[in-house]
């Protein structure tokens, strides 16, 4: 049977919808990157066939719907393994909020386990967590927590499915298992170190199950190249795609990682433009643009850029980063004939983002020590310190204890966006499905892949 059909009719079966019914929303994290997408996915299916009770089970992306053509791999297996993006729920089309005052929700975290403090009112909801991150316990809600330091979620949820209920499991659901895996554990590469025994365990599983799955190299090369293809991206999107943000004294800087070469970058059309915009948009003084893209013998190439239309913080910046020696970067100047923006050739390509932003602190405090700040001007740094603190410490959270998520996958760049972000999709507008809205849509999905379905056994 195909993954939407099963998909869907898990949550269309039921009559109208009650008041009173309870939503059990599986959620994965604020990165929505593959395996966060495909072990909510796959959690909720696999719940909703084995419970056996008329309880609603609904995977919610949690990002909004406007931000899924930023996760290219994304887009890329729903596409190949035929499932509508109509079908899926975002974080913007319900309302977990209104759903916890009126006693409906119940939430089972995917691929993380700390929900935002915009979100921390829905932490008595938390039925279950299902992970593969080191534990954080002054954050972890008081339910039931499995964890595990897998190279990817989607093995945790392929041995629940394969312990529990193996005969629920169809290709389909099988293929977005295996592939997520592959790309999460750098195609089973022991040089890299991702994969754990486990990985390599349920990979071969699946392949034992299936064996017309794709080969390991064909699925992951095309996740790969769809993951960090930006050729259809506008600026905006791909100095969105993958951002990270530090204040000191009321400066704000913004951090992009950029999936291309820095030549080709700086060609965009309208590029100046286009970051002048970025920068009003975000509130931002500063932009640094990381580009990384791999040369001819598959070896990381690392550029840096910095914008900023006010010369003495550009200048003292530009000053740090070129001086620094712990770590060094190895600058060496690039051409540019764009104005106030300074372009450089990495050296060091082992110096990641991670280690970047204590460097840009730094360069911020110098800066604001090198200016008179009136007499009077309120107080920002404590408040922009806090949060920049906070970006530091979530960025260091990896599988490997001091290692950066550059450094754990040493072929990849970062997963997109940071998985423990402070902020909720919820606050850039009000979420259009209800509770009875969510039912309706689901019986409508079941209603009409049932059809497609009995059209094509026929």
């Amino acid at each position: 049977m195909e993954y939407e059909v099963q998909e869907e009719r898990r949550c269309g079966t039921w009559g109208p919808p009650r008041e009173s019914r309870p939503l059990h929303v599986v959620l994965g994290n604020e990165a929505c990157d593959l395996d966060s997408m495909v072990s909510a996915l796959a959690l909720a299916f696999y719940l909703a066939k084995t419970t056996e009770t008329e309880e609603v089970f609904v995977p919610v992306l949690n990002i909004k719907r406007s931000e899924l053509p930023l996760r290219g791999d994304n887009v890329f297996f729903l596409q190949k393994i035929h499932i509508p993006e109509s079908l899926l729920i975002f974080r913007d089309e319900i309302d977990l909020h209104a759903l916890h005052q009126a006693g409906q929700l119940t939430l089972i975290l995917v691929d993380h386990h700390v929900l935002p403090k915009s979100d921390s009112a829905l932490e008595e909801t938390v039925a279950e967590v299902l992970d593969h991150r080191p534990i954080e316990q002054r954050h972890c809600p008081p339910c039931h927590i499995s964890v595990e330091l897998v190279g990817s979620c989607a093995t945790l949820v392929t041995e629940r499915i394969l312990q529990g209920a193996p005969e629920i499991l169809d290709r389909q659901t099988a293929a977005l298992l295996h592939g997520t895996i592959i790309l999460d554990c750098v195609n089973m590469d022991l040089k890299v170190g991702k994969a754990t025994p486990k990985d390599s365990t349920y990979v071969e599983k699946l392949e034992a199950l299936f064996p017309d799955l794709p080969k390991r190299n064909d699925i992951f090369d095309s996740l790969q190249k769809a993951k960090f293809d930006v050729s259809g991206l506008t600026t905006e999107q791909m100095l969105r795609k993958d951002q990270k943000t530090i204040c000191r004294q009321g400066i704000k800087v913004a951090i992009s990682a950029i999936y291309m070469d820095l030549e080709a970058f700086l060609q965009r059309s309208g590029l100046i433009a286009d970051l002048h915009a970025f920068c009003q948009a975000h509130n931002c003084d500063v932009l640094v643009a990381m580009t990384i893209f791999f040369n001819t013998h598959n070896e990381p190439v690392r550029q840096l850029a910095i914008f900023c239309p006010h010369a003495a913080l550009r200048m003292m910046i530009c000053g740090v980063l070129e001086c620094s020696h712990s770590p060094s970067l190895k600058l060496t100047p690039a051409p540019s004939t764009h104005p106030n923006l300074q372009a450089y050739l990495q050296g060091n390509t082992q110096v990641s983002r991670k280690k970047l932003l204590p460097l840009l602190q730094e360069a911020l405090s110098a800066y604001s020590d090198s200016v008179k700040i009136p007499s009077g001007q309120p107080e920002t740094e404590g408040v922009c310190r806090e949060q920049a603190d906070k970006d530091l410490d979530r960025a260091g959270s990896s599988l490997v204890p001091g290692l950066s998520q550059d450094e754990e996958e040493p072929p990849l760049p970062p997963t997109p966006m940071n998985s423990l972000v402070d902020e909720c999709p919820l606050d850039q507008g009000l979420p259009k499905l209800s509770a009875e809205a969510i039912f309706e849509k689901c019986s409508q999905i079941s209603l009409s892949q049932s059809t497609a379905a009995s059209l094509s056994q026929k």
